[in-house]
């Protein structure tokens, strides 16, 4: 899977391309299609869950992520590769991770305190960006390898919990060992923006 911590940096990930279409209908190649059938499946993975259909979940989850994977393929190899895929592609994965998130903490397979955990991380980044572009400051985040790694881990975890539920099996320590990994990463990942963003800040307005 490709799901690592991409969303924050889609401006600089979009000017690193050799070729960029110009936009409107000619952005819609296979690769975007393929994107936006990710996107769609996010509502359908939600009702999976919360209706105690865990193996469709799983099924759904595990499909997303080759489509993940053939999408990014053939945007590089065919060259292939928009300005609208660099913002649709991080969006179709945070937005399928975080609901897939909410959705088993609301039907009490996963604690709700992690629920909250991963999805205020990325709240809070987000915020941080969106309160420097108003002071007139604007950071660029870029993926730590911590945050690549919460990334990977929340994946993990996310298949081994729709797995355990939808064959099912016991996944015994497995279970408690991914869950502190997510937590622990998650709030490393949280600390280093943090601190990168009130360096930024702060010389910024040294400067003045």
């Amino acid at each position: 899977m490709q799901w690592l911590d991409r969303r924050y940096t889609v401006h600089s990930a979009a000017a690193r391309e050799p070729r960029r279409s110009a936009g409107g209908l000619s952005d819609l190649s296979i690769p975007n299609l393929i994107t936006l059938a990710r996107i769609l499946t996010v509502p359908i993975v939600v009702w999976a869950i919360t209706s105690g259909q865990m193996l469709i979940a799983f099924v759904l989850f595990l499909a997303a992520g080759v489509s993940d994977a053939v999408d990014g393929f053939l945007a590089k190899r065919f060259n292939m590769a928009s300005e609208l895929g660099a913002y649709l592609d991080p969006l179709a994965d945070k937005a399928l991770i975080v609901s897939i998130y909410v959705a088993l903490g609301i039907s009490g397979a996963i604690p709700g305190w992690l629920v909250i955990l991963v999805v205020s991380r990325d709240i809070m980044i987000i915020s941080a960006v969106i309160l420097s572009w108003l002071m007139g400051n604007p950071v660029e985040v870029k993926p730590h390898p911590v945050s690549k790694l919460n990334t990977v881990a929340q994946i993990v975890f996310a298949c081994v919990i729709l797995a355990s539920l939808g064959f099912p099996f016991d996944a015994g320590l497995l279970v408690p060992a991914l869950m502190g990994c997510v937590a622990v990463l998650t709030l490393l990942s949280v600390g280093l923006y943090l601190a990168e963003w009130i360096r930024h800040i702060g010389s910024a307005g040294a400067g003045h």
